[in-house]
């Protein structure tokens, strides 16, 4: 069983080894007390959607992590770019990020986040976020400047918009915090529902 924090509330575990999501809960005054990945297939089911798909895997993540640490909060998310029904790809390599952002040029896309939390009772609550980036028409000598970045490795759709990228964004409507990994203003109601005491 997890260890309660001091205060005697549950602790929490952050199932992502995202250092953008501790740091977006640094944000607002949250520190995991552990972190704890889920290592999980996350390739898309025959014909899954792309909001279903972050969905079913912020889910899955919360519940192989909650697990192996009864007694604690578990956080977990998942962060999908979608251009229409089509999932994007995290890149891996140069030549998948350059295809994402060719892609992307010019376009809106959706990047949907789902956060999953089970509470130290075993009850889970999900939300989901959908956030609309509009990206400039991109110019060859601009994909070549970024990819030359490496911002983009490992990152959904190729790209990272809180770095360089932030300045090839036309729009966007809805959470930043959400593109970037962690939608807070959801993240927080469910830690609070979870009986957590935040700042």
């Amino acid at each position: 069983m997890t260890a309660p924090s001091p205060s005697g509330a549950p602790a929490l575990i952050l199932a992502s080894a995202s250092p953008r999501r501790r740091d977006l809960l640094a944000q607002i005054g949250v520190t995991p007390a552990g972190v704890a990945p889920a290592d999980l297939d996350e390739t898309a089911r025959r014909g899954e959607l792309p909001r279903p798909h972050a969905e079913r895997l912020a889910r899955d993540k919360a519940r192989a992590v909650a697990a192996c640490h009864p007694g604690a909060v578990v956080l977990a998310a998942d962060t999908v770019v979608a251009c229409g029904r089509r999932i994007l790809p995290k890149a891996d390599d140069a030549a998948t990020a350059r295809r994402c952002l060719d892609l992307l040029s010019g376009r809106r896309h959706r990047v949907i986040t789902a956060v999953a939390v089970i509470d130290a009772q075993g009850r889970e609550r999900t939300r989901t976020v959908e956030t609309v980036v509009t990206v400039k028409r991109l110019e060859p000598a601009e994909i070549d400047a970024y990819l030359a970045s490496g911002e983009w490795q490992g990152k959904a759709g190729g790209y990272a918009i809180q770095g360089r990228f932030a300045g090839l964004v036309r729009h966007l409507n809805g959470s930043y915090t959400g593109v970037v990994g962690l939608p807070l203003h959801e993240t927080r109601a469910l830690l609070l529902a979870a009986g957590l005491t935040l700042p």
